[in-house]
């Protein structure tokens, strides 16, 4: 399988560093299998760090592999999404033992949802039903070096 990591700069040996800002599925290295979705992942961090130039680092991943991984994979944003994203977006200290979170990507309207959801405006019963229809990308979470062993680079493109 292909995956895509969308940076202001090349990442050809990928590490785990602990996020300075609150992610959907917490710390890890955050991938997609959608080119499009890494290209706004480039063209954002860029624009947030003001330096380096939107790229795109191209990774294969053995899907047989995950079989030996902890691997939590949500199909679509439902309650337990919400409430795993919820937490991840509250709690800096928030921790899990998964070697991999795969799951839809909270985009701008979902992340609305969701902080409404947060802050009491919103029942999780009506959040779910205002995501359901969203078309949300897909992201790959790897949180361990066990998973992150199994990433293999590919190539680099620049956006």
């Amino acid at each position: 399988m292909i995956l895509y990591h969308g940076s202001n700069v090349e990442v050809r040996s990928p590490k785990i560093i602990k996020a300075k800002r609150l992610l959907d599925f917490g710390t890890g290295f955050y991938l997609t299998s959608d080119y499009e979705q890494a290209k706004k992942w480039a063209i954002r961090t860029t624009a947030r760090r003001e330096e380096g130039v939107p790229t795109i680092t191209i990774y294969n991943i053995d899907e047989n592999k995950f079989d030996e991984l902890n691997v939590l994979n949500f199909n679509r944003a439902d309650k337990e999404w919400l409430r795993y994203v919820s937490v991840n977006r509250t709690d800096k200290s928030a921790r899990d033992n998964y070697d991999i979170v795969i799951g839809p990507v909270a985009n701008d309207q979902a992340i609305r949802t969701v902080n409404n959801y947060l802050k009491g405006y919103f029942t999780e019963d009506i959040a779910i039903q205002l995501l359901l229809p969203q078309k949300l990308k897909d992201q790959y979470v790897l949180k361990t070096e066990k998973a992150l062993s199994f990433l293999k680079f590919d190539e680099v493109k620049q956006v």
